[in-house]
C-alpha cells in the first residue's frame, strides 16, 4: 500500500472505511471453536477408566448387587465432576488474546481526528499514536517522533525498540515514548497477533506421564479381571454349578477385581498435592501437571521476568574526575522517562536513570530550551539546558565527539563483558556536538532474582537439564546465564537464526545442559519444545508473554508467570507461578516427585490387598470346591471401597523424602519389576498366608475336615475372621508402604498424621462390618470369636516380618538401586540432609 502525504493528512473517507469494513470484517481476532461445557463433562465421564467402572456397575447390577452398582456410579460422577471443574478453563488462551486489542483508537478520517472503537479499524486507516497507547492493528509507520515501542509481549525482548519511518508496528505491542502517524496494513485475523493465536490453538497438549502410566495400569488390571472372570466361569461350570449361577459368580469375581478405589485415590492425591503447591505460590491448572512436573528432565526458561526482575537498574557509573551525580544529571536531563508518583513512565532504561539520580540526590533542575530526541540513526539524544548541551547515547556514537579520556576503552570493555547496556554521557559549552567533555559511562542491567542461582543448582543435583530461551540479545543473555550459573561448560550460545531447520538436528544440538538460545521467535520456541520431546525428554517451558503461548501448550508442562505474565500465557499454561520466582519451580518439582512416589505407595497398598482378595477364589478353584470360599464378593468390595480407601488417600499425602531431589527423576513404568516383586512376591503372599491361615484355623478348631461341607454358622465365623485378618494386615501394610527401603521401626509415625487417623477409622469400619448384625449378614461374615481375633491379629507381625526381611535383602543386594540412597555435595561441600 502506497502512503502519500495527502493520504496521511486526510485519511480514509467514511464511505471508504465502511466499504472496507464490510469486505474485510471487524478488527477482532477470530473466535476459536469452543468446546461446549457439556462435551467437556462427558469426556470426563467416558475415558477408559470411567468406562471400565461404568461396565463394573452394570455387571454388579446384573449380579444382583444394586448397592454396589450405585456406589460405583457415585464414584464415577464425583471424579468426573471434580476433574471437569479443574479443567473447565484450560483452553481460554485465544479468548484472552482478544483482550489485548484496545477498545478505542485515534484515527484521521475525512481529514479530522476521530476516536473510534478498535474493531472499526480497516486497512488504510491513518492511526495517531502517542505514549501509553496499545497498538491495535499491524501498522506501517509513516512519521515517527522519538518513538519507542515495547514488543516484549511478542518477541520476549526486554528493551523497547525504536522503529524508524517505514518500519512495521504490530498489534498487541504498546508505545512507551514519543508519537507517530501510521497506516493500517492488517487487521483482525491477518495480524501477527492472530498468527500466534492460531499457533496456540494448534499446539496440542501432550498426555502427561501419569495419565499414560495410569492408563497402562488400568488396562492391565482390566485384562486380568476379565481373564479371571472367564476362567472362574469355566471352573464353576466344570464343578457342576448351574450356568446362570456360574455366570453371576464370574461376574461377581470380575467386579471384585476392578479397583474401584484407584481413580478417587489418584484424583484426590493429585488434588491435595495441587493444594500444597498453591500454598507455595504454584497454581496448578491441570491436576495431572502435578506429577508431570516431578517427571521433568528439561526446563527451558525465559530470561526477562523469570530469571531476572524485569527491572532495569544502574549497575555501575564510571565517572573519572566527576561526581556520579553529575553524570546522572546529564543523563536524566537528556531523557524523557521518569518515575512519577511511584510508577514508571516511559522507557524503562530512562526510568532507571531517573531512579538512580534521585538516589544520588542529583540536581535535576534547569530550563530546557531545545531538545534533539533519540534517533535510531544518531543513536543519541541531547538537550540544551541553561545554554549548555547535555548528551547521552551509545558509546560508539558519543565517544568520537568527546575529548580523549584515559581509561575509557578499558572501562567500556569491562562493562560490555558483564553484559551491561552501556551509555556514554557528555556535556558541551554550546549547541555544537563536538569537542565535548566526557562525563562518564553508565552501565545498566536487568538484575537476576536473588534466589535463582540456588534454584538452578538444585535443578542440577536433581538431574534436570536447563536452557535459557529468550528473545533478548545474545550478549545480554550470556551475561545473565553466566551470572546465575546456568551457562554450561561448553558455553554454547545460539540465536534463533542459527537453529538447524531439521528438528532431529535441533534436538541433538540442544540436548545438553546450560545452552543459551537468544533472539528466538514464537515458532522457534515451539520447535524447541517439540525437538526435545522427540528425544524422550519431559519438557517444562516457562514464559510470560503472548509469544510464549504456543510453546507452553506444546511442552509437557507449561509454566507461566502469574504476577508479570500475560493472561494468554497463564491460560495456555499448566502451572502458574504466583510469585514469578524461578525457585518456586524447584519446590513444585519436589512436590511432583513426591506425588509420583506416593502414587507408587498406594498402588503397592491396593495391589497387595488384591492378592489377598483373589487368593480365596484361587484356592476354591484349585481345590475343586473342596475348600470353601474364605471371602464373599461383597466382602471384597467392602475392602476395596470401604476399609482401604482412606489409608490409600493418606499414603497419597505422605511428605516428601529429604532426598527426593537427589538424582534424576524416576523413569519408566509406575508398575515396574521392583513393585511387582514386592507385591506378588512378598507383601501379597504374606497377607494371603495370614488370611487363609486364620480362615483354616477357625474351621479346623470348629471341627471341619477337608472336603466336608462346613456348618453355615462356622463358615460365617471363619469368613469374618479372614476378613478381619486382611484388614489388620492392611494396617501393617500401610506403614510398610511408606518407604521402599526403610523398615517400619525407622519411620517417624507422626510425620503423616493423616495415616494414623485413617488407620483408626479403618478399625472402626472393621468393627462395623463384622459387628453390626445387618451389615455382617449382608456381607456374609460374623463377628470372630476371641480365638479368631487372635489368629487374625497374627497378620500384623507376619506383614512386618515379610516387609523387614525383604528390605534387608534389598539393602544387601541392591543398595545402589534404592530411590532414597546417596547424596550430592552442596556447593559448600557439606552433604544435604
Amino acid at each position: 500500500m502506497t502512503t502519500t502525504v495527502s493520504h496521511l493528512r486526510q485519511g480514509l473517507t467514511t464511505a471508504q472505511a465502511t466499504a472496507r469494513l464490510a469486505a474485510d470484517g471487524p478488527n477482532v481476532l477470530p473466535s476459536p471453536r469452543r468446546t461446549l461445557p457439556i462435551v467437556l463433562l462427558l469426556r470426563q465421564m467416558a475415558h477408559f477408566f470411567a468406562l471400565l467402572l461404568w461396565g463394573a456397575s452394570v455387571l454388579a447390577l446384573l449380579a444382583g448387587m444394586p448397592q454396589l452398582a450405585v456406589a460405583i456410579v457415585v464414584v464415577v460422577l464425583l471424579n468426573g465432576g471434580f476433574a471437569f471443574a479443574q479443567e473447565y478453563r484450560a483452553d481460554q488462551a485465544a479468548q484472552r488474546l482478544r483482550e489485548l486489542i484496545p477498545a478505542n483508537v485515534v484515527v484521521r478520517r475525512d481529514g479530522r481526528r476521530r476516536l473510534l472503537d478498535a474493531s472499526s479499524l480497516v486497512a488504510g486507516d491513518v492511526v495517531l499514536l502517542e505514549a501509553g497507547d496499545r497498538i491495535s492493528a499491524d501498522l506501517d509507520l509513516a512519521e515517527v517522533h522519538a518513538l519507542a515501542v515495547n514488543e516484549s509481549m511478542l518477541t520476549g525482548e526486554s528493551v523497547p525498540v525504536r522503529p524508524r519511518a517505514g518500519d512495521p508496528a504490530f498489534a498487541g505491542t504498546y508505545v512507551v515514548e514519543g508519537e507517530a502517524e501510521a497506516v493500517v496494513m492488517a487487521t483482525g485475523a491477518r495480524t501477527r497477533l492472530a498468527g500466534i493465536a492460531r499457533l496456540t490453538q494448534e499446539a496440542s497438549r501432550p498426555p502427561s506421564p501419569l495419565s499414560v502410566q495410569i492408563g497402562k495400569v488400568v488396562k492391565i488390571v482390566a485384562g486380568i479381571a476379565l481373564a479371571v472372570g472367564v476362567a472362574f466361569y469355566g471352573l464353576a461350570m466344570l464343578l457342576g454349578m448351574q450356568a446362570s449361577h456360574s455366570f453371576l459368580f464370574a461376574l461377581g469375581v470380575t467386579v471384585a477385581l476392578v479397583p474401584e478405589g484407584l481413580l478417587p485415590t489418584v484424583t484426590l492425591s493429585l488434588a491435595r498435592s495441587a493444594q500444597r503447591m498453591a500454598a507455595r505460590n504454584a497454581l496448578v491448572r491441570h491436576l495431572e501437571a502435578v506429577e508431570t512436573l516431578g517427571s521433568a528432565t528439561f526446563i527451558c526458561t525465559d530470561k526477562t521476568g523469570t530469571l531476572t526482575r524485569n527491572e532495569m537498574t544502574v549497575a555501575e557509573v564510571w565517572a573519572p574526575g566527576h561526581a556520579p551525580a553529575d553524570v546522572l544529571r546529564t543523563a536524566v536531563l537528556s531523557s524523557t522517562g521518569r518515575m512519577s508518583d511511584g510508577r514508571p513512565v516511559g522507557d524503562p532504561m530512562e526510568v532507571a536513570l531517573h531512579v538512580e539520580a534521585l538516589r544520588l540526590d542529583a540536581d535535576l533542575t534547569g530550563e530546557i530550551t531545545a531538545r534533539n530526541p533519540f534517533d535510531p540513526r544518531r543513536r543519541r539524544a541531547s538537550v540544551m539546558v541553561n545554554g549548555r548541551l547535555h548528551l547521552k547515547g551509545a558509546p560508539d556514537t558519543v565517544l568520537p565527539l568527546c575529548r580523549d579520556v584515559p581509561g575509557v576503552g578499558e572501562a567500556l570493555t569491562r562493562m560490555s563483558e558483564r553484559g551491561l547496556r552501556v551509555l556514554a554521557v557528555a556535556r558541551g559549552g554550546g549547541s555544537e556536538e563536538h569537542d565535548l567533555e566526557l562525563l562518564g559511562l553508565i552501565g545498566l542491567h536487568d538484575p537476576p532474582r536473588e534466589d535463582v542461582a540456588e534454584a538452578i543448582w538444585k535443578c542440577r543435583i536433581a538431574g534436570i537439564k536447563l536452557a535459557m530461551v529468550t528473545g533478548d540479545h545474545p550478549r545480554t543473555a550470556r551475561a545473565i546465564a553466566a551470572e546465575v550459573g546456568l551457562l554450561g561448560p561448553d558455553e554454547l550460545i545460539l540465536t534463533g537464526a542459527e537453529l538447524p531447520a531439521d528438528d532431529a538436528a535441533l534436538g541433538e544440538l540442544l540436548d545438553r545442559d546450560g545452552v543459551v538460545v537468544a533472539r528466538v521467535t514464537p515458532e522457534d520456541k515451539l520447535r524447541i519444545a517439540r525437538a526435545l520431546r522427540s528425544r524422550g525428554h519431559v519438557v517444562a517451558m516457562t514464559g510470560d508473554g503472548v509469544n510464549d503461548g504456543p510453546a507452553l501448550r506444546e511442552a509437557d508442562i507449561g509454566i507461566a508467570m502469574g504476577a508479570s505474565g500475560t493472561d494468554v500465557a497463564r491460560e495456555a499454561a499448566d502451572l502458574v507461578l504466583l510469585d514469578d520466582h524461578f525457585a518456586t519451580i524447584v519446590a513444585a518439582v519436589e512436590l511432583g516427585r513426591a506425588t509420583y512416589a506416593n502414587v507408587r505407595r498406594f498402588l503397592t497398598y491396593h495391589l497387595t490387598d488384591n492378592v489377598a482378595e483373589l487368593t480365596p477364589f484361587a484356592v476354591w478353584a484349585l481345590s475343586g470346591g473342596t475348600i470353601p470360599l474364605a471371602l464373599t464378593v461383597l466382602q471384597v468390595l467392602a475392602l476395596d471401597i470401604g476399609t482401604d480407601l482412606l489409608p490409600a488417600l493418606a499414603l497419597g499425602a505422605e511428605p516428601a523424602n529429604p532426598r527426593t531431589m537427589h538424582g534424576p527423576a524416576r523413569a519408566g513404568s509406575l508398575i515396574d519389576r521392583r513393585l511387582l516383586l514386592r507385591v506378588f512376591g512378598v507383601l501379597g503372599p504374606a497377607q494371603a498366608l495370614a488370611e487363609m491361615g486364620a480362615f483354616a484355623g477357625v474351621l479346623l478348631l470348629g471341627g471341619w475336615h477337608f472336603a466336608a461341607v462346613p456348618d453355615p454358622g462356622l463358615l460365617a465365623a471363619a469368613s469374618g475372621t479372614a476378613f478381619a485378618a486382611v484388614v489388620l494386615g492392611q494396617f501393617a501394610n500401610a506403614f510398610a508402604c511408606r518407604s521402599e527401603s526403610r523398615w517400619i521401626g525407622r519411620l517417624r509415625w507422626r510425620s503423616n498424621p493423616l495415616l494414623l487417623g485413617a488407620i483408626a477409622f479403618e478399625a472402626v469400619l472393621l468393627l462395623v462390618f463384622v459387628g453390626v448384625q445387618p451389615v455382617a449378614h449382608l456381607l456374609g461374615g460374623t463377628f470372630p470369636a476371641p480365638v479368631g481375633w487372635a489368629l487374625a491379629a497374627l497378620a500384623i507381625p507376619v506383614m512386618v516380618a515379610a516387609d523387614t526381611a525383604h528390605k534387608a535383602w534389598r539393602a544387601r543386594h541392591a543398595s545402589n538401586d534404592l530411590p532414597e540412597s546417596g547424596f550430592t555435595p552442596s556447593p559448600e561441600g557439606t552433604p544435604l540432609p
